[in-house]
């Protein structure tokens, strides 16, 4: 039987973040994250391997990214392959925690439907802006996550670790993905994880943005596949 996956969606996102890679990688036994009811990413990573088969391979996008870090750190053995797409080893900056802060207070404030209208633009690359099909998943996926979940991963988010000093003891074969015009979490943060993890391989994605695996799902795909199958 092929191995079991696990993917950890990015905040905001749910399953249909990963839909073309699910459809595509059936023959493997596959678990979507639950990312939407915990307040750390410390919990959240808890509830992952709480619910994951004994070993599996972990692909894990933005938030995603930040929760598979996390696992490796409390339980690399249960890990066979990691896949880190458009992420980030960093903690906040000043001013990320600002934006989460004032992105909560819209949630909290009764404003939430226009969270992910702010946010589109930078989950994209600048050719897709204007891409209905995108912003309308973007939207849906929003409104499934709804904004009681948000704030907590938005929480989550902000009180989340530096990674960095961690990633030299990940000994697992590695891949780092991410798109050239990722704006939100722009591609020099993606160098830096290759850099620092040993068994890591860097894929750069060309006019592709920070929902990767959406925007050109078909590269995606097969970089994970080939991934997945390498010896």
């Amino acid at each position: 039987m092929a191995e079991p996956i696990v993917f950890v969606p990015g905040l905001l996102c749910t399953d249909a973040l990963y839909a073309p890679q699910i459809a595509a990688l059936a023959d493997h036994p596959i678990m979507v994250a639950n990312n939407r009811d915990d307040t750390s990413i410390n919990a959240i990573a808890a509830r992952l391997l709480e619910a994951a088969p004994d070993r599996f391979a972990l692909i894990g996008l933005s938030m995603g990214g930040y929760i598979a870090m996390e696992v490796m750190r409390t339980a690399p053995d249960r890990v066979s392959k990691l896949a880190l797409l458009n992420t980030s080893a960093r903690a906040d900056t000043e001013e990320q925690s600002r934006r989460r802060s004032t992105l909560v207070k819209m949630a909290t404030e009764k404003s939430f439907e226009r969270v992910p209208e702010l946010l589109f633009p930078g989950f994209v690359h600048e050719k897709n802006e204007s891409n209905v099909t995108l912003k309308s998943a973007v939207v849906e996926m929003a409104v499934e996550t709804g904004p009681d979940a948000f704030v907590r991963q938005q929480r989550a988010n902000a009180d989340r670790i530096d990674s960095r000093p961690y990633l030299k003891s990940i000994d697992c074969s590695t891949l780092v993905l991410t798109g050239d015009g990722d704006r939100l979490l722009p591609p020099e943060l993606s160098v830096e994880i290759r850099e620092r993890v040993p068994q890591s391989k860097l894929v750069m994605i060309e006019e592709c943005g920070h929902l990767s695996t959406l925007e050109d799902p078909q590269r995606v795909t097969a970089e994970l596949g080939a991934f997945l199958t390498a010896k």
